[in-house]
């Protein structure tokens, strides 16, 4: 293990031409800033109105919170290495950083499939939806959630642990995606790649498969609403959800079809900004633009700001 302890990985970043750091520099530093308070202003919306205390929103304040963590592993550290013009980061770092990312990434699937979840029984056992959506249920599900995410960070952070990296350190990304990471070891990789791609088709095949029998059920619900308004007031009421869900897995599943051939390393680079920066800064504007219950929130916050 000495061999590794002793190297440094070199992030390439998003591009190596020198007149175009200080703009990319500009544009994350506002990307990242805009989904920290944009997410913290939605959790303190929810936190602070009795109305917001719902199952609904309960899980959209903890998808704010790991939001904010997601985006705080990766962006933070590229700001520096641009702002540094140094590129390195450590061995230690590096293993910090993909076992977060993982963890947060992760998470995000399980609360948008228990998010899903909570739709379909609002939406198709609506009578039933306070027996069901107790608050200790709710808070069951958050915490297996995080136990499952924790696991499954944590076994492939070991795999990589027992890998052995000699040269050719350069990570041709912004951060250390594990797929990168293990692309560069010196030692066989195998069993790396398999529990990878099993681990991601097990959690993403129930999570995806979770979410599309929830919304195959809610559509049929909405079908049989025989009024338009009914109709239109069930479909609003994920369609945020819904428009968060396909931007999150269309872009993760790119990155990951892309991984195996070499030559699309770059739109893998350009589809991880979308799912690790851009959909966590618009998560808290796509649930609150169409919600007259978070703008009433957000907006008696901002009165109180005034006084």
């Amino acid at each position: 293990m000495e061999i590794n302890q002793t190297r440094k990985f070199i992030l390439l970043g998003l591009s190596n031409e020198p007149e175009l750091q200080p703009l990319i520099f500009g544009l994350f530093l506002s990307m990242y800033l805009i989904t920290v308070f944009g997410n913290l202003l939605l959790i303190l919306a929810v936190s602070s109105d009795s109305h917001l205390h719902t199952p609904m929103y309960f899980f959209l304040s903890n998808l704010s919170f790991v939001d904010i963590c997601f985006i705080s592993t990766t962006i933070p550290k590229m700001l520096k290495n641009i702002g540094t013009q140094n590129k390195v980061i450590t061995y230690e770092g590096c293993i910090t950083q993909m076992h977060f990312f993982i963890l947060f990434a992760t998470l995000d699937v399980f609360l948008l499939t228990v998010m899903a979840y909570d739709r379909f029984v609002a939406i198709c056992h609506p009578l039933h939806y306070t027996v069901i959506m107790k608050p200790w249920v709710c808070g069951l599900l958050v915490l297996l959630s995080w136990i499952m995410s924790a696991l499954n960070s944590l076994i492939q952070s070991i795999m990589v642990l027992w890998l052995a990296f000699c040269t050719d350190l350069e990570i041709p990304h912004f951060f250390c995606e594990v797929n990168q990471v293990v692309q560069l070891a010196c030692s066989d990789t195998f069993l790396n790649d398999i529990m990878m791609y099993f681990v991601t088709g097990v959690y993403g095949g129930i999570s995806l498969t979770g979410i599309l029998c929830s919304y195959s059920k809610i559509f049929s619900s909405i079908l049989g609403i025989s009024s338009a308004q009914g109709k239109y007031r069930a479909f609003s009421t994920c369609a945020s959800h819904l428009s968060v869900v396909s931007l999150f897995y269309c872009t993760v599943l790119g990155v990951y079809l892309s991984s195996a051939d070499t030559h699309s390393s770059q739109s893998s680079v350009v589809a991880s900004v979308i799912y690790t920066v851009v959909t966590p800064m618009l998560n808290p504007f796509i649930y609150s633009l169409r919600n007259k219950d978070i703008k009433r929130a957000l907006k008696r916050i901002v009165g109180m700001a005034a006084i």
